[in-house]
């Protein structure tokens, strides 16, 4: 997560979605950057409202932008996947390694996952809380151009990245058996993403509705 001060705006860091590139592309011009541990760098909606937002709007101003980036759903899982493949993780409870992608998936269905498949849900990251807090602007990580025009025209100078912390290119084949399976489950997900608009304007799921 990172705070601008200047220019009234919160980046919420969704796991899996750049932020360690923005991080290190926009770390000059922030206030605030929350770098560790993990629970605070990707901290969701719930947790900015809770522990950051009172202090932010006292101190900075009432009605801060807050901005985050969301991933195509099976490419975000894909990502996790990845990640969870790497050698480092061999041996480990969390590793994905001799796991095919359908099978990740289908364990990331589950009522209680196990742990190499809890990987959380953006959105649930993104829901509103009961007090109005919620990301005031969506953009896709697909559309990395839309946010760095984005990005530039706030803060008034060229804003570029460069990709930091990349999983090796393991193949990803989702069959379409569970593909569907991951549509109706996680409909919350593809339903956020399918509606977020060119101008980040979105429609946020309702509270509650996200298990």
């Amino acid at each position: 997560m990172m705070v601008f001060a200047k220019q009234k705006l919160v980046f919420l860091s969704v796991p899996k979605t750049g932020s360690t590139a923005y991080q290190a592309a926009l770390a000059p011009y922030a206030s605030m950057v929350v770098s560790a541990p993990p629970e605070l760098k990707h901290a969701p909606v719930f947790r900015y409202n809770r522990f950051f937002r009172p202090a932010l709007e006292k101190f900075i101003d009432p009605e801060l932008d807050v901005i985050a980036v969301m991933r195509e759903p099976i490419s975000w899982l894909g990502s996790w996947y990845r990640y969870r493949h790497r050698p480092a993780l061999e041996g480990h409870p969390n590793s994905t390694k001799g796991m095919s992608f359908d099978d990740f998936t289908l364990a990331y269905l589950q009522g209680k996952r196990p742990s190499f498949a809890n990987v959380g849900s953006q959105a649930k990251f993104m829901e509103p809380q009961k007090n109005g807090t919620q990301v005031t602007r969506l953009f896709r990580y697909e559309d990395q151009d839309l946010l760095l025009a984005f990005l530039s025209d706030r803060f008034g100078t060229r804003i570029e990245t460069q990709r930091q912390n990349m999983s090796q290119s393991t193949p990803l084949t989702l069959s379409a058996e569970v593909e569907t399976r991951l549509r109706r489950k996680a409909a919350a997900e593809f339903y956020l993403y399918d509606n977020i608009g060119a101008d980040g304007a979105y429609t946020p799921p309702e509270i509650g509705s996200v298990g």
